[in-house]
């Protein structure tokens, strides 16, 4: 289907609402917090024209059956057209029918939710800038804020327990549900009800369109140049190439993954080109057609490389970080990674909503599932990670 490429969203109960979430993190938050989808086919058109990945692809094998744990497009469809007809909502019906089939990352999203991924993708977002996830006992709690941002303005911070919004309590709310009572038309109020050190304030909001930037970089001492990717939003993957370039002389690199819950597998790919010269990215199945992702040629393969990685290391992120590692060019420090490597497609459905649905599994150069097992890093860290990467930056030799 023409204009509706293929992404890796995150988990279910992180990604129910208004466009469910990023990191879900509030999606009112950063460009991350409504939409990290990895997106493969039209997407590509994503990166820039230079470094755009070769997708290779190959015939499906004889009578490929759908793979376990996925939704049946027909299925999906056919459920949206009947309910249509009788007058009853399509979205709901497909859905029943992708809860029903095990999907576990499958979902349907009604024309409003889906108009918002053009948005979030592009980094841009309508809320008051936080980020929310589930804290102590299932409560949902600030993980963040966006810096200039309403909330920040209003004083909040990380660590505070949001009880209600315009009035809607969100104690046992999925993460994402939040996320749909937070965002709204910008100019519009938010009544914030939060509770710190036990005792409850309210904050009223004004929503605001909001950016963020998905890469950033800094300099440490002993001539390390870290370079951070939030998210892999559009033009992602050539900020981390431009940084690669700029970075000073002799200067070792710090590709700082953590908490990237993924986004474009095409940007995540261009990003790969600023350390590779060439050669596979990843292999990805669709429906039995096997495909394959190729760098651009030309990046930088001799200054020495960390890839610094976390439990909220997910999809894209995870797919940059397995072709660096099979391909010998980084050498990752952390913690395991998420596991998400499964690729979603979407199905336009009668009354206009779309059904995401599973279609397949991605794999690293050297033939890695990451669906389910996640990145093991070379260099286990949890605390002091940056400290033990610039440890084994010490200990990497200069190519020639």
């Amino acid at each position: 289907m023409p204009g509706l490429p293929a992404r890796c969203p995150r988990p279910r109960d992180l990604r129910r609402g208004a466009v469910l979430t990023w990191v879900f993190l509030v999606a009112v938050g950063a460009a991350a917090s409504t939409g990290c989808w990895d997106r493969t086919g039209a997407a590509a058109t994503a990166g820039s024209a230079a470094v755009l990945p070769s997708v290779r692809t190959s015939a499906p094998a004889p009578q490929a059956s759908r793979p376990a744990g996925t939704a049946d497009r027909e299925a999906v469809a056919r459920a949206a057209a009947e309910a249509v007809a009788e007058g009853k909502s399509g979205k709901k019906a497909a859905q029943e029918v992708v809860s029903r089939s095990g999907d576990r990352w499958g979902a349907v999203y009604d024309q409003g939710e889906y108009a918002a991924f053009a948005e979030d993708l592009d980094g841009r977002w309508t809320g008051v800038g936080l980020w929310a996830g589930r804290g102590r006992g299932g409560r949902v709690e600030v993980e963040r804020v966006q810096p200039g941002g309403p909330a920040a303005r209003a004083g909040l911070r990380a660590g505070d327990r949001l009880l209600s919004v315009d009035g809607h309590a969100v104690t046992g709310l999925a993460v994402a549900d939040v996320v749909a009572l937070l965002r709204g038309a910008a100019g519009t109020p938010a009544v914030l009800c939060l509770s710190r050190d036990g005792a409850d304030f309210t904050e009223t909001l004004r929503r605001e369109q909001l950016r963020a930037e998905p890469v950033t970089v800094r300099e440490l001492p002993g001539g390390i140049t870290v370079i951070k990717v939030a998210s892999f939003t559009r033009g992602s993957g050539e900020r981390v190439r431009a940084a690669v370039r700029a970075a000073p002389a002799g200067a070792r690199l710090m590709l700082d993954l953590r908490g990237n819950p993924g986004g474009l597998v095409t940007e995540a790919v261009t990003a790969a080109s600023a350390f590779l010269d060439g050669g596979l990215v990843a292999t990805y199945d669709v429906r039995g057609t096997q495909r394959a992702l190729y760098a651009a040629r030309g990046g930088d393969t001799t200054r020495p490389l960390v890839a610094l990685v976390d439990s909220g290391t997910m999809s894209a992120a995870e797919l940059l970080t397995g072709a660096l590692q099979d391909r010998g060019r980084a050498v990752a420090v952390g913690t395991r990674t998420f596991g998400k490597g499964s690729v979603q497609m979407p199905t336009r459905l009668p009354d206009g909503s779309v059904a995401e649905l599973t279609v397949g599994t991605y794999r690293t150069p050297g033939g890695r599932s990451l669906d389910g097992a996640g990145i093991t890093p070379d260099v286990p860290a949890d605390e002091g990670a940056e400290e033990r990467a610039r440890t084994v930056l010490g200990g990497l030799g200069v190519g020639p």
